[in-house]
């Protein structure tokens, strides 16, 4: 089977953490596909531009799995230019495209609405199978996080267009559980299918995890310490990320004379902002490691004593919540605390960690003081559950399900 995968924001391994269709494509390969990924060239949150002249588009084979990267202008943030890049893709895919032997199937992924309507929209030219997989809820999640009425006219229009893509998908992927429960809520049950809904979640690669732990080490005098009790954070410091939280938590440890320590890895423009508070406060039980590759991550959250997941909750999170960092964290095997409560809460259903309400210091303090003195305990109450989860998540396996849903809609 020929199958061709129309990301906006494919990252390959090597540049970013937007890996999951590079581990699908590289297992269904191993299967005995052809697989082939449609990319901008500007690679996200970097200033990484694959293709720096005027070519349209280049390929480039990236660990094993064939890119074909569009041009596509650069951007920071979220401004203008990035609405710019936003066009450019789904415009421009075109004539690319035109360029390769049609596939059997067209396997496309927003959160790029525009992404996923053109390339369905080609599927149809092509007379080819199409499967669209939803990784954000989108317009629901602009409502949600922007407070935007449900009845402004641009929402309403986006939301025909979210069920006009739909309707028109041959078969659904949603990475949150609750995918059913939102078209229903929708009141779109009746003209979309329940039975071409499938919900796959994210994962990890279990057989790369555990490689990279064992050859791709670091040497860390806090992650060697046995005498502190170790909260690790690893991810991007923005002001979405809001690890203000964690530095008034270190202010109330420290007043509690305590031996936990946070170690944060990562990078993003609150980190100076926020080395700098913890220098104000003369703090010593918060430490910034920096940014370092993703093959040292691995052996970073298995060094911990608990490995911390923040975010904010909002009502989008009805429908559940597909975090790539819960992955690595259950591959660590190591206890998770974590303050994001959405419905299908791996952490507290299978009982891999704890996890609090709301953004509340007080709370995070009181709970890691309770696993502090649980330090014993942490394996047998938690650890064993979360390595055993990461199996079931697994990308070998969960490349199975969607290998499934591709022959099924060829057929």
């Amino acid at each position: 089977m020929k199958v061709w995968i129309i990301n906006h924001y494919a990252i390959p391994p090597s540049l970013g953490g937007l890996v999951r269709h590079y581990y699908f494509s590289k297992y269904l390969q191993e299967k005995g596909h052809e697989v082939k990924i449609f990319t901008a060239s500007k690679i996200h949150n970097t200033d990484v531009n694959m293709i720096t002249d005027n070519k349209s588009y280049i390929e480039k084979d990236m660990d094993g799995v064939i890119y074909a990267f569009v041009r596509t202008s650069d951007y920071k943030g979220n401004g203008i230019d990035r609405i710019i890049n936003m066009l450019q893709f789904p415009i421009r895919i075109w004539s690319v495209c035109r360029k390769f032997e049609k596939p059997d199937v067209i396997y496309t992924s927003s959160p790029s609405p525009l992404t996923a309507v053109s390339a369905v929209i080609m599927a149809k030219v092509l007379k080819v199978k199409k499967v669209v997989e939803i990784r954000d809820l989108w317009p629901e999640s602009i409502v949600e996080y922007n407070e935007i009425s449900r009845r402004n006219p641009i929402i309403q229009i986006l939301y025909q267009l979210e069920k006009w893509l739909y309707k028109n998908a041959d078969e659904l992927i949603f990475t949150m559980e609750g995918g059913k429960k939102y078209i229903k809520e929708r009141g779109w049950a009746k003209e979309i299918n329940p039975q071409k809904i499938y919900h796959i979640n994210n994962g990890v690669d279990l057989e790369e995890f555990e490689y990279s732990r064992e050859h791709f080490q670091i040497e860390d005098e806090d992650l060697e310490n046995e005498d502190i009790f170790k909260v690790v954070y690893a991810g991007s410091i923005r002001k979405v990320n809001n690890l203000e939280i964690l530095i008034e938590s270190a202010r109330l440890l420290k007043q509690e004379k305590s031996n936990i320590k946070f170690l944060i890895w990562g990078d993003g423009n609150e980190k100076q902002e926020l080395e700098k508070q913890c220098n104000k406060l003369k703090l010593k039980n918060i430490v910034f490691k920096g940014k370092v590759e993703k093959k040292y991550i691995p052996y970073i959250v298995s060094k911990a004593d608990v490995n911390f997941m923040h975010g904010k909750y909002t009502g989008i999170m009805r429908f559940g919540c597909s975090s790539n960092k819960l992955f690595d964290y259950l591959a660590a095997g190591k206890t998770i605390l974590t303050d994001i409560n959405p419905s299908y809460n791996l952490v507290e259903k299978y009982h891999c960690g704890v996890t609090i309400e709301g953004d509340e210091p007080e709370k995070i303090v009181e709970k890691l003081l309770e696993l502090e003195k649980e330090r014993v305990f942490l394996q047998e109450k938690y650890e064993n559950n979360a390595k055993e989860l990461s199996k079931k998540y697994d990308f070998k396996l969960l490349t199975n399900k969607l290998e499934e849903i591709l022959q099924k809609v060829e057929k």
